[in-house]
């Protein structure tokens, strides 16, 4: 008896790990995803790809369109070494999208998770999940020139070509 209770115990411990963690999981719509270890799009001061940018400090906004036809309008962003711009993204299509800003293998990494755990959703400074219609925003500073990608990861959107870059010079 106390060897299955102590078994059953220890098997309960991983829940229990993650549960304490910063995010939650599940298969039902309303999951939230808030920087799952290891698997978060990390995007701090020395990253390629930036990092949060203050609301007080934006020096333009640029304006998004998501379509159910897989792609970003404009597909192509040209901003400055130091810049932070304030992203104003709008879902004109019918099923959810999302914008999320990282390097191409870190959005596929994150897009083959996602894949696996439908119904996802992120809480992250680079990133903004929109309903159909819906038009939210996210504030970014790009620190390095170079190229910084950005994706939809809902399940086959990436895949579908929902890809955009950003060219920082």
């Amino acid at each position: 008896m106390y060897k299955t209770l102590s078994t059953l115990i220890l098997a309960t411990v991983p829940v229990f790990a993650m549960a304490g963690g910063t995010h939650a999981v599940s298969g039902d719509a309303d999951a939230s995803h808030k920087g799952m270890a290891g698997m978060k799009i990390e995007a701090d001061h020395d990253s390629a790809i930036g990092q949060a940018g203050d609301a007080s400090k934006v020096d333009r906004t640029i304006e998004l369109s998501m379509d159910d036809t897989m792609r970003f309008t404009p597909g192509q962003i040209n901003v400055k070494a130091g810049e932070t711009i304030r992203f104003f993204v709008k879902n004109g299509g019918k099923v959810p999208h999302e914008m999320v800003i990282g390097s191409i293998p870190e959005l596929k990494e994150h897009a083959a998770m996602m894949q696996k755990m439908p119904g996802m959703q992120h809480a992250e400074a680079n990133m903004v999940t929109l309903q159909p219609g819906q038009r939210g925003g996210l504030v970014w500073k790009f620190t390095q020139a170079g190229a910084v990608d950005f994706a939809c990861l809902i399940p086959g959107h990436i895949e579908a070509g929902m890809v955009g870059k950003v060219n920082v010079q």
